[in-house]
């Protein structure tokens, strides 16, 4: 009997046992396997335990359009180095945006604006000229965050505003008397965080805060739970309490502090939500740190410590196995494995990997950003 005359279900569980070069060498064997082999179910066991793939910790494909065979020869080709550097769009250097990627429209702030470039199905690149162009803030946009109907964005003059995505329409959010460094927004909740040492609640409904929150502390990042009953507030770390505290909604009552040995001035510059119990953090002291709220909220589960002893702006996962990180070394970007210590272009790899400029962290994250340097 030939090989391709076995049941499908036998032909996936013989499949399972390769590895993705083996799998690409069966392949090559006559058109009959090639065709069955380039199925996502063959590369779905493989793409799971690859970085940045698109297939999350719980088994969610993000991006079906895209085959996973395809998906897995770019991951590995990251992890060895291996890269096509583009300029996707150009923006006057010293300003430094905050960029953020939803299905085909990548907004970037410029000074007072957001802009939304759509990117072509065809070619992959952006279009020169944004389709839409949201103002309204006197001062550089410092913070912007994008929900399905609307965009809210933080600036350096303490006003929030909300624009509706489809029809234009605005609001303008006045409550923060400093800038407003920083701002999340799920589920018709915003909660932003300033300068001015208070942390506020607003809704898309009122352009008055339902609550305020003061912080004692310069508030440098906001992150709200996917299940919007308590959010992550990062603070510059120049009082004498954690820089990581976790609020809840409702009652806006302290709910516990994250970690007990933040060195002064080891400021957290942002957070990221994986899961209701997990999230990232990064800040000033160079540390990436996972959280589980499941465990003692003492000490993190993992750290990682990037290589210059630089501040670490930014950070986003893919749900799984990979981070990538902004740093303040000389914009350098870089791509970490969980599941190693060190960061992937540590070890033996091409320095013009990874330090690439902001666009290509738009390439290498589901959904990716950059933050200003706070003042």
């Amino acid at each position: 009997m030939f090989l391709f005359q076995l049941p499908e279900v036998v032909l996936y569980h013989i499949m399972s046992y390769l590895e993705y070069k083996s799998l690409s060498r069966l392949s090559q064997v006559c058109k009959t396997i090639y065709h069955f082999a380039n199925r996502d179910a063959v590369w779905r066991k493989i793409a799971k335990e690859l970085i940045n793939t698109g297939i999350t910790r719980q088994g969610a494909d993000v991006y079906p359009h895209i085959p996973l065979k395809d998906r897995v020869k770019v991951s590995q080709n990251w992890c060895h180095g291996i890269c096509r550097k583009e300029v996707m769009l150009k923006w006057r250097i010293n300003l430094l945006p905050w960029i953020q990627l939803d299905g085909d429209v990548l907004y970037l702030s410029q000074a007072a604006d957001i802009g939304a470039y759509h990117l072509r199905p065809d070619t992959g690149k952006l279009q020169r000229s944004p389709m839409a162009l949201f103002s309204g803030h006197l001062e550089d946009v410092c913070r912007f965050a994008v929900t399905d109907t609307h965009l809210v964005s933080g600036g350096s003059d303490g006003k929030i505003l909300v624009h509706h995505r489809r029809n234009g329409f605005s609001m303008e959010y006045s409550g923060h008397n400093q800038e407003v460094n920083c701002l999340d927004c799920r589920g018709g909740l915003i909660v932003s965080g300033s300068r001015d040492r208070t942390a506020r609640i607003w809704t898309l409904s009122s352009n008055c805060p339902r609550d305020t929150i003061p912080m004692n502390d310069r508030v440098w990042s906001v992150a709200i739970s996917p299940t919007q009953s308590s959010f992550v507030t990062g603070t510059a770390c120049c009082a004498n309490f954690s820089p990581l505290r976790i609020w809840d909604v409702e009652r806006c009552e302290l709910l516990c502090c994250l970690g007990s040995e933040f060195r002064r001035g080891a400021g957290v510059l942002d957070i990221v939500y994986e899961s209701p119990v997990q999230l990232l953090t990064c800040g000033y002291d160079t540390y990436i740190r996972s959280w589980d709220l499941r465990l003692s909220p003492r000490k993190c589960v993992m750290e990682w410590e990037e290589p210059h002893d630089s501040a670490l702006y930014c950070i986003q996962t893919d749900g799984n196995h990979m981070i990538a990180s902004g740093s303040s070394y000389y914009g350098v970007i870089r791509t970490w494995d969980k599941r190693q210590t060190r960061c992937l272009e540590h070890e033996g790899k091409p320095r013009e990997f990874f330090q690439n400029s902001e666009e290509c962290f738009r390439k290498q994250c589901l959904d990716s950003g950059k933050v200003s340097k706070p003042k």
